[in-house]
């Protein structure tokens, strides 16, 4: 009598199961809600929110800047007429306004 040399079923079964079970877990750790793909959007995301924090934390510099030079402790008469000129169109008596 003479044997097969075939693997068992059972053997197949367990290797295809861990095959499967491989190529699951190497999905996720790519495009899994945890991964690679999704760390380099988060990181693109946090690059973009970082810029648009500097541009906001400049404009608020300005608005401070603008702010305390109207205020009443300190008054810039440059910049109070700029802004009456700007805001209200008013024009000095010695002007013309040309349309």
């Amino acid at each position: 009598m003479s044997r097969s040399h075939r693997p068992g079923l059972g053997a197949v079964v367990f290797f295809m199961v861990a095959f499967m079970l491989g190529v699951y877990f190497t999905f996720a750790a790519v495009q899994g809600d945890y991964g690679l793909f999704r760390r380099v959007e988060i990181a693109a995301e946090r690059d973009a929110l970082s810029r648009d924090l500097a541009k906001l934390e400049a404009e608020i510099a300005e608005m401070e800047n603008l702010t305390r030079r109207l205020s009443d402790t300190y008054l810039d008469l440059d910049l109070l007429d700029q802004q009456t000129r700007s805001v209200l169109g008013m024009i000095r008596s010695d002007e013309i306004v040309i349309r």
